[in-house]
């Protein structure tokens, strides 16, 4: 059987800032179409900066990076660390925003908008400005932004690390029904074992100076991820690998 086409090809990826910090050296990795790709590793190790070469937010310094679905007019939607949103607008304009940058009208863009919020359990906060809602909420607007254009490929750089563990529980089980809902592509950023384990179909781990792919570990066959997930020997041997493949990353180290 033939093997699909990755959605996004890395190969021999460095990237080398003005200053002459090396972020990135020799990075081989492939995207492939449905997968929950996690990038975990220490900070300062480029994680955000495979985000933001992907996305096309900034040019790699060497090596070749391919996009299958450039030609398609698919969307990325990305997530950033912080919500980011405008305090001035309602909920329902900031989610409104890409849509309003590709020209389209309020009125015209409302059921996309609408669907979005309900995506992510807002629909009767449309009206709610940024401060009217708790730091989780925030962030489901910020993923719904996302979400409107119905992207391809969603990125999503440590979206819930600073929200608190109850919560990020509840946005990480919303998170997979999301990605089987929509059929998305996910590429996901965390500090967190217990994260990226939880969530991941293949988890890349990386070491820094430079910043470089180190081990890969795939944890599709593990159990379905519902509430007895956390508590089950598939998630405990996840978490386990990932824990050896981090302490060998960061030589021994605390981390």
């Amino acid at each position: 059987m033939t093997r699909p086409q990755p959605l996004v090809t890395l190969r021999g990826i460095g990237k080398t800032y003005a200053n002459g910090t090396v972020a990135l050296e020799g990075v081989d990795l492939e995207i492939r179409g449905g997968e929950f790709l996690t990038l975990l590793g220490p900070s300062g190790c480029g994680k955000s900066t495979i985000l933001r070469l992907i996305a096309g937010l900034d040019a790699a310094s060497s090596g070749a990076l391919t996009r299958a679905f450039d030609n398609v007019g698919a969307a990325i939607g990305f997530v950033f660390q912080e919500p980011t949103l405008m305090p001035w607008a309602s909920a329902f304009d900031n989610v409104f925003l890409p849509l309003r940058l590709q020209g389209q009208s309020r009125r015209t863009a409302a059921p996309a908008v609408k669907e979005a919020l309900g995506l992510v359990g807002l629909a009767d906060f449309a009206e709610a400005y940024p401060r009217e809602l708790s730091g989780g909420m925030r962030m489901r607007v910020s993923i719904a932004r996302a979400l409107v254009l119905r992207p391809l490929l969603l990125l999503m750089d440590e979206p819930f690390a600073a929200l608190d563990e109850i919560t990020r529980f509840r946005l990480n089980d919303d998170l997979l029904r999301l990605q089987g809902e929509l059929g998305a592509t996910i590429v996901f950023v965390t500090h967190s074992v217990y994260e990226s384990a939880y969530l991941s179909t293949r988890i890349a781990v990386m070491a820094a100076k430079p910043g470089r792919i180190v081990a890969e570990i795939a944890t599709q066959d593990a159990a379905p991820r519902d509430k007895n997930f956390r508590l089950s020997p598939a998630y405990a041997s996840s978490c386990k690998r990932a824990v050896e493949a981090l302490r060998d990353a960061v030589h021994g180290e605390d981390f």
